[in-house]
């Protein structure tokens, strides 16, 4: 049997005694100590690497939003140089169809004001060469809220109007007289729906076209769709942008008013203020007016059969439908950064209220002046005709230097259209 260790003696092998192991385990007073340390030294590096990361990106943001806010140029876009009129036939666009091999003679009677007449006058075209028609000269709309009965040579130069477009379409200025005594009736007459495709005339259209020899589509107003090929794109290019020139009275006087106005300032607003009392009362709103404003309106209104005549003004203002105030106009272009020594063309009809409701807008551009100023005794032979004096106030429009206007109407979508064809005016599109 083997004697039992002696305690007080140390073990010479195997595992340490519990006392001697207590003595080798680190204090807890050691081990806070160095896991605050550590917990310091990592917290206040990771706070290091966190701000510096912090810093890069502010440093980022900061010269995002430097960029962001660079001064913009209001009398010039930025983007201008990116555009370019494409309105060149191509070499495979075929020769217009003779008058004697046409499929018949095409007249079209236009609606509306002058630029809504000038949509009309760019789709006849198209509208003739898709039926491979002849096109008797437009007419022009003598019934309409404007009682202006010009016709087309008297605003638009018909000889070169014709001579642009001899190579795409065959244009006439009437029905031969020995074609119109040998029809058998008078020329068919119909209306095309809004936006009709090409499929449209070439079904419904040609087979009367070329049985009567001669039709005609009334109120030819937006009747040809926007989804047509490039080639008959461009054909609606030279159109608009080439073939409808002025009539040299009309031409001259425009010059003249946008010399006079480069004499005193070397660039302009030009603002198209449809502020009338026809389209105040074809857009339903209303203007504080109190029930004198919503009388007069309402028997306005009347004049179009198809318009409801229950609208909410409410309504329509918040669907962004309501023409926006002389003053409005003046407070958005303040606030775009032009001066009130700005100089400023007003180009309008009748405004609903007279000198009372431009007074704000006048107030905010001391320099403000419209073709009545300008012009003087020079436009008393074109004032029994709105039309003619729309033609004026298009031709400065079209040369100043920006074109803002309180409405999403045919002369803004004419005058946006040439800027970004020509790239040489600034348009302010107003989000209504």
């Amino acid at each position: 049997m083997g004697r039992k260790p002696d305690p007080s003696k140390p073990h010479s092998g195997g595992a340490a005694s519990p006392r001697a192991a207590r003595r080798a385990q680190p204090s807890p007073v050691f081990l806070g100590t160095a896991l605050f340390v550590l917990g310091f030294v990592s917290l206040f590096t990771g706070h290091i690497v966190t701000d510096a990361d912090w810093s890069r990106i502010r440093s980022r943001w900061r010269s995002k939003q430097v960029r962001n806010y660079e001064p913009i140029n209001i009398w010039k876009s930025r983007y201008s140089n990116q555009y370019y009129g494409c309105s060149w036939r191509s070499t495979n666009f075929r020769s217009a169809v003779p008058e004697n091999s046409s499929t018949g003679y095409l007249l079209i009677a236009t609606s509306g004001g002058l630029n809504q007449q000038r949509i009309g006058i760019t789709d006849a075209v198209v509208v003739s060469r898709i039926l491979n028609a002849t096109l008797v000269v437009p007419e022009l709309d003598h019934h309409s809220f404007w009682k202006d009965d010009s016709d087309f040579s008297d605003i638009f130069d018909v000889d070169w109007f014709i001579s642009y477009l001899s190579k795409d379409v065959t244009i006439v200025k009437s029905i031969p007289y020995e074609v119109m005594m040998s029809m058998d009736k008078l020329p068919w007459t119909m209306r095309a729906p809004r936006k009709s495709m090409p499929d449209f005339y070439i079904d419904e259209v040609l087979p009367i076209l070329m049985r009567r020899r001669a039709l005609q589509l009334t109120k030819f107003d937006y009747r040809l769709t926007n989804e047509l090929d490039e080639e008959l794109q461009k054909l609606r290019c030279r159109v608009n942008f080439h073939a409808l020139r002025f009539t040299n009275s009309i031409q001259t006087l425009g010059e003249k008013l946008v010399q006079k106005l480069r004499v005193m300032t070397s660039r302009y607003v030009a603002v198209h203020l449809r502020f009338e009392p026809d389209m105040l009362a074809f857009s339903g709103c209303y203007y504080g007016g109190g029930e004198k404003e919503r009388k007069e309106l309402g028997e306005v209104r009347k004049r179009w059969d198809t318009l409801p005549q229950d609208l909410s003004a409410e309504d329509e203002r918040s669907r962004g439908k309501c023409p926006l105030t002389p003053q409005e106009i003046g407070l958005m272009l303040r606030a775009l950064g032009f001066s009130n020594g700005t100089y400023l063309y007003v180009a309008s009809g009748e405004i609903y209220g007279g000198e009372e409701t431009l007074q704000p807008l006048r107030d905010l551009f001391p320099n403000f002046y419209t073709k009545e100023m300008l012009a003087g005794d020079d436009l008393e032979p074109f004032l029994p005709f709105s039309s003619r004096l729309a033609a004026i106030d298009f031709i400065v429009s079209d040369e100043s230097d920006v074109f803002v206007t309180n409405n999403n109407g045919n002369m803004a979508k004419v005058l946006s259209g040439r800027s970004l064809f020509h790239a040489n005016l600034s348009f302010i599109s107003v989000n209504l």
